[in-house]
């Protein structure tokens, strides 16, 4: 093979690894929300811990889909399990705007043995802007969509276990352990069937 040959394999190999890592990996899950009213200040613009709302909303949804309680798990000994927010690290990219409708998502989950740590992202749709005015109808048939992020996040559940009971909270007696909630492990019927969309999405990438 002559030097010109190669460097044509070299440049037509190193275009294909771009061209593959520039793409964006499919989120894990992804449901549009419309924007209203009651998310907003008196400007008409989400206010900021609304955007932990969609996330939440975002995370039950895809337990739903699983065909899991995203929220209440009981283990053998009948004990309940649930979870809530150990940490959220949130940045802020663009307003999202009322009577918006928004895109939010599911990028990528790591499972850890007691908590399941999401990456999420919020998204405004906006019609495809590089199609040619001939394009116009098969834009609208395809729903053919550019992404602007408007925030991202990095938030982490815990998985708990209630001791305090309902009893003991209705009695006013003394609580004696020294926290209402203890970590515990995931439960295995949620770890499986979030790692069966994990590996699916893998595969499919």
């Amino acid at each position: 093979m002559s030097k010109n040959t190669n460097a044509v394999a070299i440049s037509t190999k190193a275009k294909s690894n771009k061209t593959k890592s520039d793409q964006k990996p499919t989120p894990l899950f992804a449901t549009d929300y419309n924007v209203y009213i009651n998310h907003t200040d008196a400007g008409g613009i989400v206010y900021h811990a609304n955007h932990l709302v969609f996330f939440e909303n975002c995370r039950r949804d895809w337990f739903g889909q699983l065909g899991l309680n995203g929220y209440f798990l009981k283990d053998d000994d009948g004990d309940v399990q649930h979870f809530v927010v150990s940490q959220a690290d949130l940045q802020y990219k663009r307003a999202i705007l009322l009577d918006e409708i928004i895109n939010v998502r599911i990028d990528k989950v790591e499972l850890k043995p007691a908590s399941i740590i999401f990456y999420q992202s919020i998204h405004r749709r906006t019609p495809d802007s590089s199609s040619s005015d001939s394009d116009d109808n098969t834009k609208a048939n395809n729903h053919l969509f550019n992404q602007t992020l408007l925030s991202n996040a990095k938030i982490v559940i815990a998985c708990v276990k209630n001791q305090v009971t309902s009893e003991r909270i209705s009695d006013n007696k003394p609580d004696t352990n020294t926290a209402p909630m203890r970590p515990i492990r995931v439960p295995q019927e949620l770890r499986d069937a979030i790692q069966q969309v994990i590996t699916q999405n893998a595969d499919e990438s």
